[in-house]
């Protein structure tokens, strides 16, 4: 079976990534090329979020993760790192979209630099939509792939566990991007290639996708372009 684009791409529903990861970039290159304020950039992206979610739905992607602030990006502007989390906040208003497109969420990142409020938005998240079956979103926030790797390796040590009992599997269990699959498909968009830490045990064998179009610009049509790119690989996962 196949979904017909608008235009005239097809999709097959039987070869769908399991898990799609976003770098979510180009906010500030987006509003800067129409002479917005960068904050305009963020808030557009923001919605972008939405619109990928609500196709994914649709389509029957069952994982959807979104980098959106990494522990790096701390460095910014004090301005620009507390309007970020402003935004985060409407996650909040979000946790009925969540539900109606049966989605869990999910944080990935470290916890230890969010602030309680933060921290209390993300708990009630994913709290009201534990029961949902479809799959995951998750959110990336204050996230690095070493920084997630090195986080994982203090839990096993104080978890005690024997050399033989970690293998690539248990190890899996203690990065906070557990329980969501390995990544099938990384995209990123505004042009850049490379995927700047993200997600970096769980993309051993994802395919990379990098996309001109900023994220703000990110349309449904776009989710389908990214499926329709994975779908024209061949996946040999090193046999």
């Amino acid at each position: 079976m196949v979904i017909k684009k608008k235009e005239q791409s097809l999709i097959d529903i039987n070869n769908l990534p399991k898990h799609i990861a976003f770098i979510c970039d180009g906010n500030r290159r987006w509003a800067r090329a129409k002479g917005l304020p960068t904050m305009f950039g963020h808030k557009e992206g923001a919605e972008a979020v939405k619109r990928i979610i609500k196709r994914a739905s649709e389509l029957g992607i069952e994982n959807l993760s979104f980098f959106c602030f990494s522990t790096e990006n701390f460095n910014r502007s004090e301005e620009e790192v507390n309007y970020l989390f402003e935004q985060f906040k409407q996650i909040e208003k979000l946790i009925p979209e969540f539900v109606k497109y049966d989605y869990k969420f999910h944080h990935s990142g470290d916890r230890n630099f969010l602030l309680p409020n933060i921290l209390r938005i993300i708990d009630k998240a994913e709290k009201q939509t534990q029961n949902c079956k479809h799959g995951y979103i998750n959110i990336s926030l204050s996230y690095g792939g070493r920084n997630d790797i090195v986080n994982a390796t203090k839990k096993i040590i104080k978890a005690n566990l024997l050399p033989e009992e970690v293998t690539e599997e248990s190890f899996k269990k203690y990065l906070s991007t557990n329980p969501l699959p390995d990544v099938d498909l990384m995209v990123r968009s505004s042009g850049e290639q490379r995927i700047s830490g993200f997600m970096l045990y769980d993309m051993a064998y994802a395919e990379l996708y990098f996309v001109d179009k900023h994220w703000p610009a990110f349309l449904g049509r776009d989710l389908d372009d990214c499926v329709i790119e994975y779908q024209k690989r061949n996946r040999r996962f090193g046999k």
